[in-house]
């Protein structure tokens, strides 16, 4: 309000001034000019000076708007939950019972894991390899805002490393899967050193940083991997507790059903390898994890 009047002072000054003569008009625009700040203009056109912040309220209300017409464009039965916040303390991650190996606490190796403690009702999404390159899964993920780990082998990724900048670039995180995707166990401790180091290298070179979790192929690994992995700069070797395909799940419980904390598989694939695409895929996952009460929570929030 004060900039408004202050222009309007301005412009009577400088009617007076102009009818006194040309020079003192002339000095009095060049005067006028001067002090009229961004403000000034802004008030002088109307605007009325900076907008005030949306209401919290009104900022929920369109967000929630913006999920549900995604939701509906994605073939969702409902709008995907939204997550809680990451816990201000990380829960305590030891090795699942059971899933030990000799050595385990006092060598203090990478624990393998299928559930992460926690009362948040809450299942992380990981996905294998790299394979299917989809963009329109990248789209439904990021407009639905879907966090995921991904778990990167090299010589399915090196042909479009591009794809998985994206990826991480919308906020998802790349993890280690080895380079060639071997039966680990099957390989000497070098090997399997060659393995989990070399892919690394690779991360850090291709996407700027070598990662701290390492999901070991086919879920498979012995004493040697996690020495191995913990060499490498590995301190989390999570597997999961349920996998999701395009047509159906698959458990690793006798009661079949989720539980906080699960941390749920898929893979890049397509239609050259399943009935249908990634999309497909993450509806399936989506439905049932909405439908059950959970929401979808990013691992390394609680790693």
């Amino acid at each position: 309000m004060r900039a408004v009047v202050q222009n309007d002072k301005s412009r009577t000054r400088f009617r007076r001034l102009a009818l006194g003569g040309g020079a003192a008009a002339l000095a009095a625009a060049t005067l006028l000019s001067a002090c009229a700040g961004p403000e000034s203009v802004r008030s002088a056109s109307g605007h009325g000076g900076p907008a005030k912040p949306q209401d919290p309220a009104a900022r929920r209300a369109a967000e929630h708007a913006r999920l549900a017409a995604a939701a509906r464009r994605w073939g969702l039965d409902q709008v995907p939950l939204t997550p809680p916040p990451p816990p201000a303390a990380k829960p305590r991650i030891t090795a699942r019972d059971g899933f030990e190996v000799d050595h385990q606490e006092d060598w203090n190796l990478p624990p393998v894991f299928t559930t992460v403690p926690t009362r948040d009702k809450v299942v992380f999404l990981t996905i294998d390899d790299g394979a299917e390159k989809d963009p329109r899964f990248l789209a439904m993920m990021r407009e639905l805002k879907i966090p995921y780990t991904a778990f990167l082998s090299d010589y399915l990724v090196k042909d479009d490393y591009a794809y998985f900048r994206k990826m991480r670039s919308y906020g998802n995180t790349l993890n280690n899967h080895t380079l060639h995707h071997p039966y680990l166990p099957g390989l000497s401790y070098e090997e399997q050193k060659d393995e989990i180091c070399g892919m690394q290298a690779v991360m850090k070179k291709q996407f700027g940083k070598a990662p701290t979790v390492f999901r070991p192929p086919y879920g498979n690994y012995n004493q040697d991997t996690l020495v191995a992995a913990k060499e490498c700069g590995i301190t989390y070797a999570p597997i999961w507790n349920e996998e999701v395909f395009v047509d159906h799940w698959e458990y690793r419980e006798d009661d079949k059903r989720l539980r906080r904390g699960d941390i749920v598989l898929t893979h890049f694939r397509g239609r050259d390898d399943w009935d249908g695409t990634m999309v497909d895929d993450m509806r399936r996952f989506l439905n049932k994890v909405t439908r059950e009460g959970y929401a979808v929570a990013r691992l390394e929030d609680y790693l």
